[in-house]
């Protein structure tokens, strides 16, 4: 990828930290790419397309271990699950072998899987010794008749972030658009079908399953979501969505500006965690589509599911009002996830803002108000401090904080990719409850802060 094609990713119109008088919003700083490089986003935001073969071209250390690293999960096709790679050694490297290798991959994975489309992911070593990846690309999608995309993301090249912007940039140009949706079926309700697409979803632990029945009741089609469950198929008709929800504005807001710049497609971001976000996303679909008889089903399917809600939390509320909860996560979840705590009737005493954009800020200001807590830095020490100093009852973070908070003798609850409970729309933010109740009230913590039992001996 060209320099100028990466600063022009750099330099996102419609993200809040763009500032071109210093190179944009995501300007590389040393050590930046230690919390994941531009392959690890980009592969990120697209592994979970199911049915696509996703080929990592490089040493077999960039393909890490692909099955389960990301909680994802698929109503069908298992492809993404399976790693693959041209697994570059040094021999390869030094005799010339690399492009060759690639080309004998993609003709393997077509061969053995038949898939639609394969994706093929550039990393460090063959862009260093100047692998021409995309016309290996080319010339394996004329031989073999089917898309073969390039997905030229470099660690080196930056960030996570901008991989993931990387990512979104080689669906618009080389995918999105080459395909017309499925025509509607009749299903005998005569309701108008409405199409939309989600943005930044990857149905983490399913809960997307939790949403989607909800969209079918009030006749709103999800042409595609970007990339949670999705085909290749849905991605090439994503053009022809009436309204873009933005589920993730740090990962892919690329994506939305430039299908309302060419296509016309309004765009919001919205979130599923939590009751008044999910009412607030359901109205806004049915705004920006602009349909009143929607508009009025939409609020009767609010009330329903806001009064049943009501009645499966009150067994657990009781339990939660008052407690306090230390969030650290990133993005959308650092102010949606909020959201859906203060439902449930707990304080939140600080969150995570690492990567968070100035919107998403804004929002937690909203919510926690002026005096909120951010945390921008959440080494281990400084961490288990804020809990102490902040006196929560619970830490809500990532799987990588888990072992800091065991040897604290923190309750934790894992919110991140690795978890495997969906909290998003009215059923996930049960389950939320449950799961929050059985972390805190849990009786090993009181068990692991009791004096040993031979020290009580000991002083009696």
């Amino acid at each position: 990828m060209k320099s100028k094609d990466i600063q022009a990713l750099l330099d996102e119109p419609a993200c809040s930290h763009n500032d071109k008088s210093k190179s944009g919003c995501a300007k590389l700083k040393p050590g930046a790419t230690a919390g994941g490089c531009s392959f690890d986003g980009a592969q990120i935001a697209l592994l979970p397309i199911a049915d696509v073969a996703h080929i990592v071209h490089g040493s077999i250390a960039c393909a890490g271990s692909s099955w389960d690293n990301r909680g994802t999960k698929s109503t069908g096709p298992t492809m993404y699950r399976i790693g693959m790679t041209t697994d570059l050694t040094e021999q390869d490297v030094i005799m010339g072998r690399g492009e060759k290798r690639l080309f004998h991959s993609i003709k393997q994975a077509i061969d053995t899987y038949n898939p639609p489309a394969v994706f093929v992911y550039n990393t460090c070593v063959p862009a260093l010794i100047g692998d021409d990846v995309q016309a290996v690309c080319k010339a394996a999608s004329e031989k073999w008749g089917r898309p073969v995309i390039t997905v030229d993301a470099a660690g080196f090249y930056g960030t996570k972030n901008l991989g993931n912007r990387i990512a979104g940039d080689s669906m618009l140009k080389q995918v999105i658009g080459t395909r017309e949706p499925d025509p509607v079926v009749d299903d005998g309700r005569g309701l108008k079908v409405h199409d939309i697409n989600l943005i930044g979803e990857y149905n983490i632990a399913g809960e997307l399953w939790n949403v989607l029945p909800l969209l079918d009741e009030l006749g709103i089609r999800v042409l595609c979501t970007l990339s949670g469950d999705a085909r290749f198929r849905e991605v090439q008709s994503m053009h022809r969505a009436e309204v873009n929800m933005l589920v993730c504005s740090k990962a892919t807001i690329n994506v939305a500006r430039k299908l309302e710049e060419d296509f016309g497609t309004p765009w919001f971001e919205g979130s599923f965690y939590g009751v008044e976000d999910m009412n607030f996303a359901l109205r806004k679909i049915a705004e920006l589509i602009g349909d009143p008889d929607l508009t009025e089903r939409t609020e009767a399917l609010i009330a329903r599911e806001c009064a049943q809600i009501d009645k499966d939390l009150d067994e657990w509320r009781p339990l939660l009002k008052g407690k306090r909860a230390l969030l650290y996560t990133g993005g959308v979840k650092s102010w949606s996830v909020v959201s859906a705590l203060q439902d449930l009737g707990m304080t939140v005493v600080a969150t995570g803002t690492k990567k968070s954009t100035e919107e998403d800020k804004a929002r937690i200001k909203d919510l926690m108000g002026e005096d909120g807590v951010m945390i921008e830095d959440g080494n281990p020490r400084g961490l288990i401090d804020k809990v102490n100093d902040l006196k929560a009852d619970v830490l809500i973070a990532g799987g990588r904080n888990m072992y800091t908070a065991i040897k604290a003798r923190i309750p934790f609850l894992d919110i991140n990719q690795e978890r495997e409970f969906g909290y998003a729309g009215y059923s996930g933010m049960t389950e939320l409850a449950r799961q929050m109740v059985l972390t805190i009230n849990n009786p090993v913590w009181a068990q692991v802060r009791d004096v040993a039992p031979w020290k009580k001996a000991k002083e009696g």
